[in-house]
């Protein structure tokens, strides 16, 4: 289930004056793999008024803040979105963010994905009293290190009574992923032995967008890996994205990043300097 989304990586500062960033890391426990789509990961900054933009994903994004701050609630999910978002106002000082695939977030929230489309939902709303429990352990835990472990500890009892999906949306999505957004969904409908208009409820409920947009920002994501590796050239990169044409591409990065391809790359190497990551500790 576990799928990549390299556009999800991102995150842009806009009219910012950032002074210092550290971000913790760590894998998650083996037995979470399936559920989470890259490695936990921590937040120590110090920055000025700023607006985030965030580009279009299929990640469910969990962030707790160690460090509280006037915007967004003390705990927050992000749902999948097949559009770029711009939030105002500072980040917390402190904060722990998990990535979640949108089907371990199907399973590990325990709500219809398609109710948290394009939302930054305060996760009392989500998880309802369960939540308090665990982002108050978070808060409290006086490392990194302990904090991950708290999330594999809640969020594996959770994996462990969680509904599975249905095996053909799995499929649907594996599918999906595997073809980078290009394979036909009444193909794919087909193969898993349902309707279109059957597979498009289900798998929207399930991954939180219909499949069509589901492929278009898996798409995208190939494309921003291709980008962050140092793509040739533009045209060369929608070819092998799978793209008509290079207006075709600029066309998707305008409504599900807010920038040119050009824009989006400069972004992404700031966003991912070498120097913001650290060990957990």
């Amino acid at each position: 289930m576990r799928g990549a989304d390299p556009a999800a990586r991102a995150a842009w500062y806009l009219e910012s004056e950032r002074h210092s960033w550290r971000v913790p890391h760590r894998p998650p426990h083996p037995r979470m793999r399936h559920y989470v789509a890259r490695d936990y990961e921590g937040s120590t900054e110090q920055i000025g008024s700023h607006r985030l933009l965030l580009p279009a994903t299929t990640s469910v994004t969990l962030v707790v803040k160690v460090l509280d701050s006037p915007f967004r609630p003390p705990e927050f999910v992000r749902g999948p979105a097949d559009a770029f978002h711009l939030l105002d106002g500072v980040c917390a000082p402190a904060y722990l963010q998990i990535m979640l695939t949108p089907l371990g977030a199907y399973q590990l929230l325990g709500v219809p994905l398609d109710e948290l489309r394009g939302r930054v939902a305060d996760l009392r709303d989500v998880l309802g009293p369960d939540s308090a429990p665990f982002a108050d352990r978070v808060r409290d835990a006086p490392t990194w290190r302990q904090r991950f472990a708290i999330v594999d500890e809640v969020l594996g009892g959770r994996a462990a009574a969680a509904t599975r999906p249905s095996p053909e949306v799995a499929r649907a999505w594996s599918i999906l992923v595997a073809s980078g957004g290009r394979e036909r969904i009444g193909r794919i409908a087909a193969e898993v032995g349902w309707s279109h208009k059957h597979l498009t409820r289900r798998f929207t409920t399930q991954v939180g967008l219909a499949p069509k947009a589901a492929a278009r920002v898996i798409r995208f994501g190939r494309a921003v890996n291709q980008l962050g590796r140092g793509a040739p050239s533009l045209a060369r990169l929608a070819a092998e994205s799978g793209y008509a044409d290079q207006a075709h591409l600029t066309r998707d990065f305008r409504s599900l990043a807010g920038v040119t391809p050009g824009d989006f790359l400069t972004r992404l190497r700031a966003a991912t300097r070498p120097a913001a990551a650290a060990s957990a500790r």
